[in-house]
């Protein structure tokens, strides 16, 4: 299998978030040669959007994607009302960044229910609410299946077919502006992986997130592993998106309290560079 070109690389700002701010991030992107980056919402408002805009494009950067969106369950209709209001904020911060995408990451049970269904519901009536302000903001918005350790308090679509019967339930000719963020840590088990991401298409895969499954996991949120530390075959996953017309950037998305969070900033970007090279 081919080695991915190292073009292809993004950095998910969640993988330096303890070591470096946002402009920071965007600066060791571009002194590291690495071409594309995805910030997360309470980076962008520490630096200031204005501020952000100018200094990823000063840099050259594409803007792989924004974390996050979504959240969409709430207890009552307030509730619901607000988790929208604040999406569409997102997508409007997406839209001056350029963003390739807007993450949307579900959301799980309200406090104190246990109707899943119900929430799955909420979830497919928030997306409908605001994708066609994100269709003329020209932001796609991208369902990113959680796995389903974090079904209840998280987000509630856990597998790639639940996030494409979504996409097929809310844009049925496939007009573009919904798609997915497959991330590898989520999704890697399933069975159905291969035959949903060629069900999914070129249209529907917006984003591409890497990391590794670790065995031992010492902590499911914040024990992601770099690429080849675990079990996760990422060629054959790359090589399944590529397939299906995926080629769009390879962005690194690592959660790592005990390990990666610790260490220099740069030298986790170096690694970030060399084991795409070698195990993606």
């Amino acid at each position: 299998m081919s080695t991915p070109d190292p073009g292809l690389l993004s950095l998910n700002t969640a993988t330096v978030r303890k070591q470096w701010s946002l402009a920071q991030a965007i600066a060791g992107c571009a002194r590291h040669c690495i071409r594309g980056i995805s910030p997360w919402r309470h980076q962008l408002h520490e630096m200031g959007i204005e501020a952000a805009v100018h200094a990823i494009k000063g840099h050259d950067l594409t803007v792989t994607g924004l974390c996050r969106g979504g959240l969409f369950p709430a207890a009552d209709a307030a509730g619901r009302y607000a988790a929208i209001e604040e999406n569409l904020r997102a997508i409007n911060e997406a839209h001056a960044l350029r963003a390739q995408c807007l993450v949307l990451v579900a959301g799980g049970l309200p406090k104190g229910s246990k109707d899943v269904a119900g929430a799955r519901e909420q979830v497919r009536e928030g997306i409908a609410a605001i994708l066609p302000h994100a269709r003329n903001a020209g932001v796609p918005l991208a369902i990113e299946p959680l796995h389903p350790m974090y079904a209840a308090d998280r987000a509630c679509i856990n597998t790639l077919a639940q996030a494409l019967d979504l996409c097929d339930a809310l844009d049925p000719h496939n007009e573009g502006g919904l798609g997915v963020a497959l991330d590898v840590y989520h999704v890697w088990w399933d069975p159905q992986l291969a035959s949903q991401i060629k069900r999914a298409g070129k249209t529907r895969l917006l984003a591409f997130h890497i990391c590794d499954w670790l065995v031992p996991t010492r902590d499911l949120l914040n024990d992601r592993g770099m690429m080849g530390d675990g079990v996760i075959d990422l060629p054959r996953i790359r090589s399944w998106m590529e397939q299906a017309g995926y080629t769009g950037l390879h962005e690194v998305e690592i959660f790592s309290k005990l390990d990666w969070w610790q260490r220099d900033a740069d030298e986790v970007l170096e690694a970030c560079k060399e084991r795409h090279q070698q195990f993606c």
